[in-house]
């Protein structure tokens, strides 16, 4: 690799910004910080926010409340509910695409009948994906109603072996799947889980080491790699019943820049990742004049500085990488150079208006 690299701007195809109702964790201004700091110029927002993105009115006030917040570009998941199908669907266009809790989850969003699911997909159109929280039999069971109704799927943050192998083979039958891992799941095991207690505790949960081990080893059936950015405070954190989820927004490229110094990833497969597929599948269009610079040479230890997302902490604090982000140009402008994040509030777009 050459010392100094350019990439296009990154994507990130799962991030939790929080707004509104967790603001004490992460905001639209800190997150979207972080974001800039970890290399991405395009973050995708979940919908389990306090309320929950479901319709057009809630999209709306989310909308308001980001744009004169956001310091990247940002797009927006509708939440699918037990009543919402119709209203969903009437959104689509202005969305990423849909997303389905499916089992491991708790809250308003969480789905549990196979007639409400059903209606989903079958409303659902399908020039935007469902996105689906799905493991084991139930992540079977998505697949197989994607295939009934002829709907684009993509499978969150899989971490078990079983379910890459399921999803491989599911392509390998032409079925219209793709699907997106985690750096923890990637670089992490159980036996980190237990080292890192509640800071270690994210849904799916850490897995074992084949588990991990597959995961590398199916890389090619792999479409995305997105962070799950998902922060809770460290108060929140040290509770008796902690919530799951880990931030990774800042860690993520310099986890998988480390992982192409080591021969563990070609730079073309992790531009694939990062940029490529999640333009494709989620029909991001490319940002002009919009690109990154990285130091392919330059070691640090994450976490050993300030990092921008609002928690403040990270599950990969110690661990000393190989590439560092220098820095970011979104639409021709220089928004994070050499640590410092230069983008004001509300000059991100959002990106399906």
């Amino acid at each position: 690799m050459p010392d100094l690299l350019s990439l296009p701007g990154l994507i990130d195809a799962h991030v939790h910004l929080r707004t509104p109702g967790g603001t004490q964790k992460e905001d639209f201004e800190t997150g979207t910080s972080a974001a800039l700091a970890g290399g991405f110029t395009t973050v995708l927002d979940m919908p389990n926010t306090q309320p929950p993105t479901v319709d057009a009115s809630s999209l709306e006030a989310r909308s308001m409340l980001a744009r004169p917040a956001i310091r990247c570009d940002v797009g927006f998941f509708v939440g699918a509910n037990e009543r919402n199908a119709a209203e969903a669907a009437a959104v689509a266009p202005r969305t990423a695409g849909l997303k389905m809790y499916l089992g491991q989850t708790y809250g308003p969003l969480l789905i549990n009948d196979l007639a409400v699911a059903f209606g989903h997909f079958q409303r659902w159109p399908g020039s935007r994906p469902i996105a689906v929280h799905a493991e084991g039999l139930l992540l079977a069971a998505a697949i197989g109603l994607a295939r009934v109704t002829n709907r684009p799927l993509h499978c969150c943050h899989v971490s078990r072996r079983p379910d890459i192998l399921l999803i491989r083979a599911a392509k390998a039958q032409g079925a219209k799947v793709t699907c997106e891992v985690t750096p923890h799941h990637l670089f992490l095991t159980e036996d980190d889980a237990r080292q890192l207690g509640p800071l270690g505790y994210m849904k799916p949960t850490l897995g074992a080491s084949d588990d991990r081990q597959a995961l590398w080893d199916c890389l090619d059936t792999v479409d995305i790699i997105a962070s799950d950015h998902a922060p809770h405070t460290l108060e929140e954190k040290g509770r008796k019943n902690p919530p799951p989820g880990v931030p990774g927004l800042e860690t993520t490229l310099p986890l998988l820049l480390n992982a192409v110094s080591e021969g563990r990833l070609a730079l073309e497969r992790l531009t694939e990742l990062l940029v490529d597929n999640p333009r494709r599948i989620f029909a991001v269009t490319p940002r002009p004049k919009t690109h990154i610079e990285v130091d392919t040479q330059a070691t640090h230890v994450l976490g050993e500085g300030p990092l921008f997302t609002r928690c403040g902490w990270t599950p990969f604090a110690g661990l000393k990488v190989r590439g560092r982000l220098q820095r970011v140009v979104l639409r021709g402008r220089v928004v994070f150079d050499d640590g410092q994040v230069l983008a004001e509030p509300g000059t991100g777009h959002l990106i399906f208006e």
